[in-house]
């Protein structure tokens, strides 16, 4: 038999979701490769492995808002795929094997004391989760089979031609059969709204800072002293409140009696911080499970999905999905509630379990089940209240609400400390197993324009983050310590930023509170939503300028397509749509920003991650190309 052509792949970024998909590729090639030769071109000017987010090369105050015995990147038994399972150490399970010697790998000096004293409740630094993904990239190629070949190209790709060639930053140009496209979150320029802010510092020789990935971002102008707004509470914002406080040299201390308190280093400057919600994400949890295993899905699985697209007409996110995602949290915080606190319950769990099943989330009957089933307010599940904890509350002064979001975050504090509110984690696995669901929702096409883009996109993935994906415990605590030291000030929720022409500054005011702050540097604490039109990437600008990548345009019967802003791409297979709306036969791209809409790279080990489900449909599709 007369062997296969070599065929050429190019993999745009290099990161933890490119390696990811070279991993499935090796892991597939056994069974499809056959006789063809596979030769890989791994592109990112960044280190591969960690790429760009996660390289060794940034402060080491960055710490992940995940343990480390939540992090994977490797498949196991849970994960459903028709490729062949690998199985490897999660981040803590990698950690102990260096720590013992049983995996002889490098780490830097200033690692040794986190490697040595890191438990698996604890949250790394992005500096130890670099290793352990540079050393993942290493045990790839090491260990890739016959018939594969890995090159690396330390540089951007700016440009793919005819023929999948692509010519790289450095001068390179590579003939590739075919493109994959692991380009990560996009980068955007300003928007509309971000422009005029620009401009307008522009005029009055102001600074503004537009959204983008804090640990990129060049803060050191930012006067000590300077008053400075900060529009955006998440992860950014904590970045942001470290590399500008801790960062500038000050330091944090224990307090005797408990808490810490910040001695400024004085090089600090003054942020006064508002957002939607007026408050920060929640503190990850600091425990475990109590009760019985969660089983999930429950209410939002493929049986429910196939019942809501089989109903006539488009869906509603909020008056159609949102329902059964929201019984599905209850459900699993009710189930740990029950299971694991069943001395705070009046009812036993199969009793309350089988009403609950019958009873449509949100009726006057459902209330009354928990009602009586849940004794104490403070064990019930206010969905709402989560998301909007401060909505219709007016305070008389910024002082005044200053207070009380003290109380909100220590209140928080505590309950993500306390195994006494273990049903709170059971809320969070709930959230990851719908997001599971999601894509085989979004696949039927059901969900309106309107509902997907401002429901899904927007608020649900919003909530998501500000519930589930927030920062480690003592992140808040440091907030506490610098709002007492006169460093963080509260602007409120419904933040509102504004131009004053006159005075030449901006100015902030918030539902919160009628006090106003002017400043004359403006931070924008958040990632760019994702925006084809507005990509800064010079190769996806210039693919989208050539028609040769488009926008999805999310269909509506009722109306004109939605633009979404992510990269459109067939749910099924990753191929990347070109401007007449065809499905690229050689060209795939994957990644939050498109029409698949996956989540991170890594994940919870046993968890079915769809991250992995992605990249193995993606390994060998592409093997497919190699070996028809």
């Amino acid at each position: 038999m007369t062997d296969l052509a070599t065929f050429t792949l190019a993999i745009v970024g290099a990161g933890p979701r490119g390696v990811g998909v070279l991993e499935r590729l090796s892991a597939n090639a056994p069974g499809l490769l056959g006789a063809g030769r596979l030769v890989v071109h791994l592109i990112d000017p960044f280190p591969p492995g960690p790429g760009r987010v996660w390289r060794y090369e940034q402060s080491r105050l960055l710490r992940m808002n995940s343990m480390p015995e939540d992090v994977t990147v490797f498949t196991d038994d849970t994960v459903r795929i028709d490729g062949p399972v690998v199985p490897g150490p999660s981040l803590i399970e990698w950690v102990r094997q260096v720590r013992d010697g049983t995996l002889a790998h490098p780490v830097p000096e200033d690692l040794r004391e986190e490697l040595e004293t890191l438990a698996a409740t604890d949250f790394p630094t992005r500096r130890l989760q670099s290793l352990y993904l540079a050393w993942f990239y290493r045990k790839v190629v090491d260990e890739l089979p016959p018939g594969i070949e890995v090159v690396e190209h330390h540089a951007a790709a700016v440009e793919i031609g005819d023929g999948e060639s692509v010519r790289l930053s450095d001068g390179t140009v590579l003939a590739a059969d075919a493109v994959v496209l692991t380009v990560g979150h996009l980068d955007a320029l300003p928007d509309p709204g971000e422009r005029a802010l620009a401009e307008f510092a522009g005029r009055h020789d102001l600074a503004y800072y537009p959204a983008g990935y804090t640990a990129d971002v060049d803060y050191s102008a930012v006067p000590a002293g300077e008053t400075v707004l900060v529009r955006g509470f998440g992860l950014a914002f904590v970045d942001l409140m470290l590399l500008l406080t801790q960062g500038r040299g000050g330091r944090f201390e224990d307090c005797p009696g408990g808490g810490l308190r910040y001695l400024p280093s004085g090089a600090e400057p003054v942020l006064h911080v508002g957002s939607r919600r007026g408050v920060p994400y929640h503190a990850k949890t600091g425990y475990r499970l109590r009760g019985k295993p969660l089983q999930l899905p429950r209410f939002f699985d493929q049986y429910a999905i196939a019942e809501l697209t089989g109903r006539p007409g488009r869906l509603d996110f909020h008056a159609d999905v949102w329902p059964l995602i929201a019984k599905e949290l209850a459900w699993a915080y009710y189930t740990e509630l029950f299971t694991g606190h069943p001395d705070r319950v009046r009812t036993d769990f199969a009793v309350f379990s089988d009403a609950f099943a019958d009873l449509p989330w949100g009726s006057s009957e459902m209330d009354r089940l928990v009602a009586d089933a849940v004794p104490a307010e403070e064990d019930r599940l206010d969905l709402e209240k989560l998301d909007r904890p401060f909505a219709g509350s007016r305070y008389a002064s910024a002082e005044e609400f200053g207070k009380a979001l003290r109380e909100y975050v220590e209140a928080d504090l505590a309950r993500r400390a306390d195994r006494h509110y273990s049903a709170d984690l059971g809320a969070f696995m709930a959230l990851l197993s719908v997001l599971g669901q999601l894509p085989a929702l979004l696949a039927t096409g059901k969900v309106s324009a309107v509902s997907q883009v401002s429901g899904l996109d927007g608020w649900f993935r919003g909530f998501f983050s500000f519930y589930a994906s927030g920062p480690p415990p003592r992140r808040l605590a440091e907030l506490l310590a610098l709002a007492d030291a006169g460093i963080v000030s509260f602007l409120g929720a419904d933040v509102l930023l504004t131009a004053d022409e006159e005075a030449g500054v901006f100015v902030a005011a918030s539902a919160s509170h009628p006090e106003t702050v002017t400043a004359r540097t403006l931070i924008e604490a958040r990632l760019p939503d994702a925006s084809v039109s507005r990509v800064s990437d010079l190769l996806l600008r210039n693919l989208r300028d050539t028609g040769a990548l488009v926008e999805e345009k999310v269909p509506d019967a009722a109306g004109e397509p939605l633009p979404s802003g992510r990269i459109a791409t067939a749910i099924t297979d990753f191929r990347m749509h070109s401007a007449d709306g065809t499905p690229h036969p050689r060209r795939f791209a994957v990644g939050p920003h498109t029409s698949v809409r996956s989540a991170g790279a890594f994940t919870r080990p046993r968890t079915n991650a769809i991250s992995f489900r992605q990249n193995d449909v993606l390994a060998r599709e592409i093997l497919r190309l190699v070996n028809p």
